[in-house]
């Protein structure tokens, strides 16, 4: 049972269960209350229910189910490791956690086998894991190892005190040398795997980019996403009209155009996946509170990918 304190006085239910370390993560406390787990002053609530000062929460945390996740021998290149946790660089085309369809072969598989037990925050299948990378997406993944890290890495996502920085290669030629693409982003309403900025109820999402280089047809981006939403940075791009080459979902993979030079479109078709890598990411490290910044190099595909567009400049 936990007693709403006045400073919390306003905030969504979901978002106060958050701040407790029992819980961890907004995800898991917003399962639990649409599981029908969590009652305010007796009554079940929804997640956006403003709490209010004095107010009784019961939270009832059930068993977790066996969901048989299991160790996998498989590579991983650590960029930093302490005792709390550790920075991964995940290489394009691997899940990070097991999901329908994906029940081995992913980054929670690979930590099970070379860590053990980690802290799970509530979901049993994501051990570790404070934030995703999707599947074709290569760079830095932070991993936490204990209850500890796991809340204080959780807490700098959801404050957003932490710096993620992601290169790209974009379809078109980006005029501007630097931008902010503001435009909140919410479920797209007819195809719900897809997010969209077309949206009455999208949710606010920031990203700043700057150009790196300018290719016949593409450009080269740095990009500081200010917000975390589902597919931020490829949703954004579409909506300027650069979709990320290779991206299949939001209009990275075109069809030849008579204006484009043959060597500049047949360097973009070869691109085996969305051009999108987590370069850097900073953050207070949960338990010292020292500054910590982990890079991860630019991995080979997307590297013979500026090459190509590089060589078509001198052609």
């Amino acid at each position: 049972m936990v007693r709403v304190p006045a400073c919390a006085a306003g905030m969504r239910l979901d978002r106060f269960l958050s701040t407790l370390s029992e819980l961890g993560t907004r995800s898991r406390a917003k399962g639990l209350i649409d599981d029908g787990h969590v009652a305010v002053d007796g009554v079940p609530r929804k997640s956006a229910h403003a709490v209010r000062a004095g107010e009784r929460i019961a939270v009832t945390v059930p068993a977790p189910e066996p969901v048989g996740v299991e160790a996998e021998a498989l590579p991983l290149v650590v960029l930093y490791e302490d005792a709390h946790l550790l920075a991964i660089d995940k290489p394009p085309g691997m899940v990070v956690h097991p999901a329908p369809g994906a029940r081995r072969g992913t980054v929670v598989n690979a930590l099970l086998h070379r860590l053990g037990p980690l802290a799970t925050g509530g979901d049993p299948e994501r051990p570790g894991i404070v934030h995703r990378l999707d599947r074709d997406t290569s760079g830095v993944l932070l991993v936490a190892r204990t209850p500890q890290a796991l809340e204080g890495l959780a807490r700098q996502f959801r404050d957003r005190t932490l710096s993620k920085r992601y290169l790209a290669v974009v379809h078109g030629v980006v005029r501007a040398d630097t931008g902010v693409v503001d435009r909140a982003i919410g479920r797209h309403p007819r195809e719900r795997k897809r997010m969209t900025v077309a949206t009455r109820r999208g949710r606010p999402a920031v990203t700043r980019f700057e150009v790196l280089e300018r290719f016949r047809g593409a450009t080269f981006l740095r990009l500081a996403p200010e917000t975390g939403r589902t597919h931020q940075l490829r949703v954004h791009l579409a909506a300027l009209g650069h979709p990320i080459v290779g991206d299949r979902v939001y209009g990275g993979v075109r069809s030849r155009s008579t204006s484009m030079p043959a060597a500049v479109a047949t360097a973009l078709e070869a691109c085996p996946r969305q051009a999108l890598h987590a370069e850097a990411i900073a953050f207070a490290h949960p338990v010292s509170g020292s500054r910590i910044e982990v890079r991860a190099p630019l991995p080979p595909d997307l590297s013979r990918l500026l090459e190509s567009l590089r060589r078509t400049l001198l052609a």
